[in-house]
């Protein structure tokens, strides 16, 4: 193992330019790369903005709200390191400038800074860096290592007021681990113009010198294009940037965002790493470096999949977010992975749902048949979470097509409720059937709120996190499709985040009509957390979010399922069939 006593390494990434350039895919990609070597890799991510966490800011807004293990509700970046390094993350490695000045503010309260004027520098730089510091040296992988880098991504734009505190907490950063334990990154765009598609490097060599004016010199430039470097242009940016051009690289766009650490590998980032770093100075058990080499067979194998010509499987996802699809990124990547785990190529028709409803048919004609053709022509329906009464009622219609039609159907969530909701009004009768969160005097709600919830305060008050579900003992149950999927076990963890549960009064009724709650809380059994529709192809639905738990080499069973059912191999998976058999590398099922 690496020596103890060594300090840990940094990788700074930093973005120039423009904001969403990448940076956390390079981040999650760098930190792919170290695995390989054998290197037990965590990861942060900063966000500059004053809220405490992301679970009050709008999926419109800012994309996905991530859920941890923990209950942190955090940025999407923290689901891409997650799935990249398959490490298992807290709240903590989430910083943003609202947690600094909340734990900056109390401490001065509390009287810890001895009268002392509390500035920005020292007192909020210092409380970043400690931050840092703490965070970096938490086990987040299974083999419980002390990790031996830390990736630590900067978010918003070089130059922007808000990141400032945290540019230049860095900057003091440097020198408090040392020069061979810090390594900054920064990626930046070279925008292909004019009618002959020139590069242009200006914006990066302008991004740079704010950089450098900042206190920080890049020692890798990771360049955003559309195209490979023409040539010449790696030259110039070294020479105008002040970094040697083995450390300039062309990040153009590919295949997949899984060749991205192909992409990388294939320009030296690990020599150069190695030599910036020295990680040779390091030592590893041949166990540590067995383990790095079968990820990357693994990995190379997975992208290798998503760039074949693979049969096609289609996917409606009937949301009321689906105008910007980073709020679905985490059900996105699950579908992907269980896709190509099962020899399949993933297509999403993206449907929204309040399209589906009757009051759009009179509204807009056009984008009502639209949204309906798009469905019915689709393999299978997944319908996610989401808040608020928008679009309920085409999600409810969207659950109802799935159930008479005997089409694959996931629901996550709020697609769990209205499955309970359109079965209790059209199979058990009850026509007034509704959900507490949309009609607070409804007499017959199926879905109510958890009397545990604060109903006052927003913020980080859901039931969050990581919760045990039990499957139950009936025969239905131990012959269910979620429990072969889930390989037999008698419980499962999952993370959750909701406020509104199904009415455990109305649930014997429902379960006598034919829809099973195969999987309940493990601590009273009174919750309901998966549901299995009697006599049907391959219609569940959880309460928790399964799409946050998904890896790459290691999909979540309830999307593995959907694809399997949506291509037509589900009865034989679950008979020991080998859905990947003519692949030349087996990928862990």
């Amino acid at each position: 193992m690496p020596s103890s006593s060594k300090q840990t390494k940094y990788i700074i990434v930093s973005g120039g330019v423009i904001s969403g350039i990448g940076k956390g895919i390079i981040a999650s990609s760098t930190g792919l790369l170290l695995k390989t070597l054998g290197l037990t890799v965590t990861s942060i991510k900063i966000d500059p903005y004053l809220n405490i966490d992301a679970g009050t800011l709008s999926p419109l807004d800012h994309g996905e709200v991530f859920v941890l293990d923990d209950g942190g509700e955090v940025d999407l970046d923290l689901g891409n390191y997650e799935r990249y390094l398959n490490v298992t993350l807290t709240r903590d490695n989430n910083i943003t400038t609202g947690k600094i000045y909340r734990e900056v503010i109390d401490k001065e309260r509390r009287g810890d800074y001895l009268g002392k004027t509390v500035q920005v520098v020292p007192h909020i730089t210092n409380g970043i860096q400690d931050w840092v510091e703490r965070v970096a040296s938490v086990p987040t992988s299974e083999n419980g290592r002390v990790p031996d880098v830390c990736i630590v991504e900067l978010g918003g734009t070089v130059g922007d007021i808000e990141s400032a505190p945290f540019i230049e907490a860095m900057r003091q950063f440097q020198f408090r681990v040392g020069h061979d334990n810090f390594c900054l990154i920064h990626v930046s765009l070279v925008p292909v113009v004019g009618a002959v598609g020139e590069q242009k490097t200006k914006p990066t060599q302008a991004s740079v010198r704010d950089l450098r004016g900042l206190g920080l010199s890049p020692d890798i430039l990771a360049c955003r294009s559309a195209i490979p470097f023409e040539e010449g242009i790696r030259e110039k940016l070294s020479m105008f940037c002040q970094v040697s051009p083995k450390q300039v690289f062309s990040v153009h766009d590919c295949e997949s965002l899984y060749h991205v650490p192909i992409l990388l590998r294939q320009q030296g980032m690990i020599d150069v790493l190695t030599e910036r770093l020295k990680l040779d100075n390091l030592t590893y058990t041949a166990e540590m470096r067995s383990e790095g080499d079968t990820l990357w067979a693994q990995w190379r194998e997975f992208a290798r999949r998503r760039a074949r010509d693979l049969d096609e499987t289609t996917i409606a996802i009937v949301g009321k977010y689906t105008y910007l699809t980073d709020s679905y990124i985490s059900v996105v990547k699950a579908l992907e992975h269980a896709a190509l785990n099962v020899n399949r190529k993933i297509k999403i028709n993206w449907v929204e749902a309040s399209d589906l409803e009757e009051s759009s048919m009179h509204k807009d004609p056009l984008k009502y048949h639209e949204a309906w053709q798009h469905m019915c022509g689709a393999d299978g329906i997944l319908v996610p979470g989401g808040f608020g009464e928008r679009g309920v009622e085409g999600k409810i219609l969207a659950a109802k097509w799935a159930r008479e039609h005997k089409i694959p159907y996931l629901g996550i969530c709020l697609g769990m409720q209205v499955a309970v909701i359109e079965f209790a009004r059209n199979i058990c009768g009850i026509t007034d059937a509704h959900s507490a969160e949309f009609r607070e005097s409804c007499v017959n709600p199926a879905i109510i709120f958890m009397p545990e919830i604060d109903k006052t305060t927003m913020g980080g008050t859901m039931r969050l996190g990581s919760r045990p579900t039990k499957f139950q003992d009936t025969e239905f149950s131990r012959n269910s499709v979620m429990r072969k999927l889930y390989g037999n076990v008698d419980e499962v963890h999952e993370r959750h985040r909701h406020r509104y549960e199904v009415n455990p009064e109305m649930v014997k009724e429902l379960e006598s009509n034919g829809l099973h709650f195969v999987g309940r809380d493990a601590d009273t059994g009174e919750r309901m957390e998966i549901l299995e529709l009697d006599n049907h192809p391959y219609f569940v639905a959880a309460q928790y979010h399964p799409e946050y738990l998904t890896r790459p080499l290691a999909p979540s069973p309830m999307f593995l399922g959907l694809l399997l059912a949506a291509s037509g191999q589900l009865q034989g998976y679950l008979s020991g069939e080998d859905v990947s058999q003519d692949m030349d590398t087996k990928l862990k099922l």
